[in-house]
């Protein structure tokens, strides 16, 4: 795992200072090593966390055989071994995944993206047409920002924070990223927060040749269900799970697993102990006595593992808040990055490389909205004019239940998921804060408004990119690990976004799927269980003096940076110590650690 950084630009040899500043400021990405590689229109930079080929073969920027192409790449490609048995004309000099990219370039140019696998953003200079390829992979695991710069140079990094470093361009707030953030806690993949900024989304290529930049979808998710029977899924399920998670254990470093206790943990902690005689697996836990590590433990035991426990007295939340937030660069509301952050902090004391759970619940119908949904679905009024009509005049009369009154509230399951579900500031309330602009990302897909695997659709283009992947790879770099997620594994991806919704999820259950196929691999108390959140939440940290005394400081300050985006008078009605006050202090202090550029 890596951070890559870049400037195209006539008289690239001149950038020295600036890629320097660009790679320095992303040593947490890379603190093994630092290089620099200069042609006359292109120079490019990477900071180096090293895991496959540690020898100097596998050092950053990689210069082809022929000199004519060079490569900074930042990601793993999965099963690259059997990619170089398909590439083996090329005169390799070593053994990392990234040049076996150089191979696929020199045979299929722009193409290979269609073949290669895995979490990757990076960048091919192709000293011979003067062109800079680019490419970020299909689920959004790995960042790739972009800017024109002051005198029209073309600036590319693993993070904004590196882009600011070369002090080629001032950036500009973007009414619709902040207005996004507002609704959300997070911005969109497709966005930056700045107007000027720009990220590549999941799933995209560009190329810049002559100036001109033309970014193109590459990849779409799968679009249409299978049939398929419940027998037949588990078993593909479990073959391609298994060769997955063997796939993601390669590295010339030790492999370890995040552990919570959960279905989807504890299920690729198990299918590891397949492929590996010891593991060590990390858990983390706030000293409280709803915690997950009693829940882990014991598939720790049972799968005998070198097991590490944290555990957490939720100290000091805004020297955490002052630490950790730089890191983000961008607002951001999920409030799990602060455990998220001390996990990965634990695990690097022993690990460089861990495999998470994540994506389970987007992939098999885990979150209880989506049951909340089915039943929408599924009850009378879905839909129904008249019968919402009738309830409307009934529920004057008596209290009718939440599922009739989201049918009347909301024209689909899908409107109600997009504007009801993780909403934090709606419409009016985003108005109410002086923000009128109302973002709409686009899908590589048109939903169908009545399905529920539509509904997991979006959020893997949306939530999981812009949110999940976002916190992992941030909270995850900031102390230089790589985490690794076999859920996204292209071809397991694929099988289960296309299972029929009914062996993901009914009224009473979820994760059929995973719970049919993994059932035998967990204990009884596993099997036993459903979703627990990570943390305490923001409502009982509000209750600790300190943060509020951090909040008032910030958001009852009118001279504060942040109400030069967002409406003083109107930020005073929504402190209430819940989730949009959460959003807005996130707000606030994202204006303080960026005070330097706004």
């Amino acid at each position: 795992m890596c951070g890559i950084a870049g400037i195209i630009s006539s008289n690239a040899r001149n950038y020295q200072e600036e890629i320097k500043k660009m790679t320095d400021s992303l040593i947490h990405r890379g603190p093994d090593s630092s290089h620099y590689e200069f042609y006359d229109n292109a120079a490019l930079g990477h900071r180096r966390l090293s895991i496959i080929d540690l020898s100097e073969n596998g050092k950053q920027p990689m210069f082809s055989n022929s000199k004519d192409e060079c490569i900074v790449l930042n990601g793993e490609i999965y099963g690259y071994q059997d990619i170089k048995k398909e590439y083996a004309e090329y005169p390799y000099h070593g053994e990392s995944d990234t040049e076996v990219i150089l191979a696929m370039y020199q045979r299929k140019q722009e193409n290979l993206i269609h073949e290669l696998p895995g979490m990757f953003a990076f960048a091919i200079w192709d000293n011979q047409k003067k062109q800079l390829f680019c490419a970020r992979d299909r689920f959004g695991e790995k960042p790739f920002y972009y800017a024109i710069g002051n005198n029209n140079e073309f600036i590319f990094a693993s993070e904004i924070k590196a882009i600011l470093a070369t002090g080629l361009i001032q950036p500009k707030v973007s009414p619709d990223a902040l207005s996004h953030y507002l609704q959300y806690g997070y911005v969109s993949t497709y966005q930056s927060i700045y107007s000027n900024i720009y990220t590549l989304p999941p799933a995209h290529q560009l190329i810049w040749k002559e100036g001109k930049i033309s970014v193109s979808r590459y990849y779409s998710l799968p679009a249409k269900d299978r049939m398929i029977s419940l027998s037949d899924a588990k078993d593909e399920f479990l073959y391609l799970l298994k060769n997955a998670v063997k796939k993601q254990l390669i590295a010339d470093v030790e492999v370890g697993s995040f552990l919570s206790g959960g279905l989807d943990s504890s299920s690729i902690v198990a299918l590891v102990d397949e492929f590996l005689p010891q593991q060590t697996t990390i858990s983390f836990g706030y000293d409280h006595k709803d915690n997950e590590l009693k829940y882990a433990k014991e598939i720790a035991d049972k799968y005998k593992t070198n097991h590490i426990e944290v555990h957490e007295k939720k100290e000091d939340l805004v020297t955490s808040l002052l630490k950790i937030t730089p890191f983000f660069d961008e607002p951001f509301a999920d409030a799990s990055f602060i455990p998220h952050y001390e996990i990965c902090k634990a695990a690097k004391k022993n690990l460089t490389v861990v495999l998470s759970g994540d994506v389970g619940d987007e992939l098999f119908g885990g979150y209880h909205f989506y049951t909340v949904e089915n039943k929408m679905k599924q009850h009378f009024s879905y839909k129904n004019i008249m019968a919402q009509f009738g309830l409307k005049l009934y529920q004057k009369l008596r209290t009718t239940s939440f599922i009739t009154q989201k049918n009347i509230q909301y024209n689909s399951i899908l409107d109600f998921h997009l504007n009801a579900v993780r909403n934090d500031f709606n419409k009016r309330e985003r108005e109410h804060l002086g923000i009128s602009s109302d973002y709409l990302q686009p899908y590589s897909f048109a939903p169908d408004t009545d399905s529920l695997n539509d509904i997991m659709r979006t959020d893997l283009e949306n939530y999981v990119p812009a949110n999940m992947m976002v916190k992992s790879d941030r909270m995850a770099m900031a102390n230089s690990l790589e985490v690794r997620t076999p859920f996204l594994d292209l071809d397991f991806a694929e099988f289960c976004i296309q299972l029929p919704d009914q062996l993901k999820l009914s009224n009473t259950n979820d994760k059929i799927i995973l719970r049919e196929a993994m059932g035998s691999y967990w204990t009884e108390t596993i099997r036993k269980r459903h979703k627990q959140g990570f943390g305490l939440g923001v409502k009982n940290w509000f209750a600790e003096e300190n943060l509020m005394n951090f909040s008032n400081d910030m958001l009852k300050n009118p001279n504060h940076k942040v109400f030069n985006f967002i409406d003083f008078k109107a930020t005073q009605s929504y402190l209430n110590k819940d989730e949009k006050h959460w959003n807005l202090l996130q707000l606030a202090l994202w204006a303080d650690n960026n005070q330097s550029v706004l």
